[in-house]
């Protein structure tokens, strides 16, 4: 075959397209357990970073077992499973496709310093992408412990904010409950707290991620909403 002729080129590059498909195939597959495996230890490390523990990745797997006494499957307000695989492989993007009373979501049971912990997960939209984050509870269902947020494509310096620890740390002591009824955490334009047991400052030029993120913890604390009442209830 002549090498200079176009129908040598054309063959030439349809081998190497071909070929080079097939490679790109291959390593995906060889790789998908690795990326899939570090995904699960970054979900490990984020919830247990909810309540104060922060640990390196190669740890996450071990710090979760310590920590995390029970992983339960709620909707409604009521456990329907103790399944603690079940319970983690929950898609929360799928999860909040479905009304929120209908909703089967995860919650984490953590022991810490000899007291009880509910993790619960958050996800929603904010300007140019999903947020999402771990809300920790205190054992009364009520009051906040510790919170982390993250985002895919939040504008830097504005609705990035969200995942900056300053942001996340106005969470810690807000209660969701006012006499008995749930009333959730509003994200509120700095320096317009009205009631500070249940409202945070948002940022500044980020007011649509701000507005998602109140959006994202109304709609998602709905589904435990039910059993945090029982747990404050329990201690009356």
């Amino acid at each position: 075959m002549n090498v200079n002729s176009n129908k040598y080129t054309y063959l030439f590059a349809t081998v190497m397209v071909v070929v080079v498909a097939v490679l790109l195939s291959g390593l995906f597959l060889v790789l998908k357990p690795y990326q899939e495996a570090n995904i699960e230890l970054e979900k490990r490390q984020n919830i247990l970073k909810s309540i104060g523990i922060v640990v390196e990745r190669s740890e996450a797997a071990e710090a979760f077992d310590q920590y995390i006494k029970q992983s339960l499957v709620v909707k409604n307000g009521e456990i329907v499973s103790d399944d603690a695989m079940q319970a983690f492989n929950i898609d929360m993007a799928k999860a909040i496709q479905v009304a929120p009373e209908e909703r089967e979501v995860p919650l984490y049971i953590a022991e810490k310093d000899g007291e009880n912990f509910y993790i619960i997960p958050m996800r929603g939209k904010g300007l140019w992408g999903p947020i999402w984050g771990y809300i920790a509870m205190l054992s009364d269902g009520n009051t906040v412990a510790g919170a982390t947020f993250d985002h895919k494509g939040e504008t830097p310096g504005l609705g990035a904010e969200i995942s900056n620890a300053s942001f996340q740390q106005q969470f810690d002591g807000k209660t969701i409950m006012s006499d008995g009824q749930f009333v959730s955490i509003t994200v509120i334009k700095p320096g317009k707290t009205v009631n500070p047991s249940h409202e945070v400052d948002g940022i500044s030029g980020g007011t649509i991620t701000s507005n998602g993120l109140s959006d994202m913890l109304a709609d998602c604390f709905i589904p435990y909403v039910g059993y945090f009442k029982q747990k404050t209830a329990q201690l009356q």
